[in-house]
């Protein structure tokens, strides 16, 4: 079980924490995904739970972090100079399996999936 936590309304500029607290599951990687009505599932960001192996979408770098809390089964979203065009809705997702040959950023990597958090960036 995934549960995402953390959203909001906020303004431009502005930082927020997304949790995922995971249960019940053993991940390869965790990932988070946004989606907007218009848009389909879009990656934001990976982690890799032994090794710590992150990757991040071109949209999102060195704005967002993600991160695994320490003896803890939770990662984290950390947004930061947040902008309009980051509002959707943010999801948390658990890989069982590594994909071959691939960077762990494609939705059908995943097997699980949280039930996301709105985060709205607005003045």
């Amino acid at each position: 079980q995934l549960v995402e936590s953390g959203g909001g309304l906020v303004q431009p500029g502005a930082y927020l924490r997304l949790s995922c607290e995971v249960s019940g599951v053993h991940p390869y990687g965790m990932g988070w995904f946004r989606q907007t009505p218009e848009k389909e599932r879009e990656f934001v960001a990976s982690y890799v739970w032994i090794s710590g192996l992150t990757d991040y979408s071109d949209s999102v770098k060195y704005r967002f972090t993600i991160s695994k809390a320490y003896r803890e089964s939770t990662i984290y979203l950390h947004l930061h100079n947040l902008r309009p065009d980051d509002t959707a809705v943010y999801f948390c997702a658990a890989a069982t399996i590594a994909p071959q040959n691939s960077p762990l950023d494609r939705p059908e990597y995943f097997d699980s999936w949280g039930q996301g958090t709105q985060v709205t960036v607005s003045s």
